[in-house]
């Protein structure tokens, strides 16, 4: 859209819309200035997160979503503290939209804030610039009492991919929240260590159902032969969703030995778990397999015709 301004000082004329007696007008200034792409623009969007007019201020958090570097951080941190929550959540949305790992130079003085709100926005913006000294305020944050904010510490760690976080990550498998252990078992998922690998097949007996997929998931990532067992086990869990993970990670571990644990699990009548465990026989290519898949050929739904029909080429082939 900047084409449209090219033949005038574009940023300088759209500027002057916010000081514009009126909320609505200083809106569309805001809007025209994010159409603009211009990064000249950003400094005015600063200043229109401080406009005396809620809905200006809201407008200037969702604009910024569209640039990135420092002082666009810097202007969304302060919006964290605005009296409206509408504002507060449109900065802090816009804070994860951000790439620049520069811009983390804005938010890293705030990541010991007290405010439990601003610090959760703070660590979900920071989590993805992967900014080595975001590590310790985060693992400090795990003994907060706010679930969402420990859930964007782990994630923070998680992201840095970092193994002597290992030990922080291990105790979050702990947490007294399931969200929090799940997000910490994923976290996992970056790690060789045989650390890793044991705190993940301890998950799949965590109570929650959500946590012991999470472990199942992460397992064919972090884990090696040594876990086949402990997945072969979950193929039993009382949880199709548990169940599917444990297969497609077997897959990747390439569990041979799996194949005629997964193959009846063909009769079960879930489309979701049938399509996965087609795939995975597929991949496994075990002949003793291929009658259970024959059974199956003519499935009533479509994804699992097609998987099943495609891992029969794949082992005639």
């Amino acid at each position: 859209m900047a084409a449209l301004f090219e033949d005038f000082d574009e940023i300088a004329d759209l500027a002057e819309g916010l000081d514009d007696p009126s909320a609505g007008a200083r809106i569309m200034a805001v809007i025209d200035l994010a159409d603009s792409a211009d990064p000249a623009a950003i400094q005015h969007l600063a200043r229109a997160i401080a406009d005396s007019d809620p809905g200006v201020r809201k407008q200037a958090a969702q604009a910024l979503t569209d640039f990135d570097g420092r002082e666009t951080a810097a202007a969304l941190v302060s919006a964290l503290t605005d009296d409206d929550p509408a504002v507060v959540q449109a900065a802090a949305i816009s804070l994860t939209e951000l790439k620049d790992p520069a811009a983390g130079d804005a938010i890293l003085p705030h990541l010991s804030d007290p405010d439990p709100i601003k610090l959760t926005a703070c660590f979900a913006g920071i989590k993805e610039l992967r900014r080595p000294e975001a590590m310790g305020p985060a693992i400090h944050a795990l003994q907060r009492p706010e679930t969402d904010l420990r859930i964007q510490a782990v994630g923070v760690i998680g992201w840095l991919q970092d193994e002597g976080s290992l030990p922080a990550l291990r105790d979050a498998t702990k947490d007294a929240d399931a969200q929090v252990r799940r997000t910490a078992l994923a976290a996992l998922g970056f790690s060789r260590s045989d650390h890793a690998e044991a705190t993940l097949i301890d998950g799949l007996t965590d109570a929650e159902w959500q946590v012991r997929e999470a472990a199942a998931e992460t397992l064919a990532k972090a884990g090696a032969a040594s876990c086949i067992p402990a997945l072969r086990a979950a193929l039993d869990d009382a949880f199709w969703q548990v169940r599917l993970k444990a297969v497609r990670s077997l897959g990747k571990l390439h569990a041979t030995d799996a194949a005629m644990e997964i193959a009846p699990m063909m009769d079960i009548p879930i489309p979701n778990l049938r399509k996965e465990c087609a795939a995975v026989l597929g991949e496994l290519a075990v002949a003793e397999s291929i009658e259970h898949l024959k059974k199956y050929e003519n499935d009533n739904d479509p994804d699992v015709r097609k998987n099943v029909r495609w891992a029969l080429g794949k082992m005639a082939a």
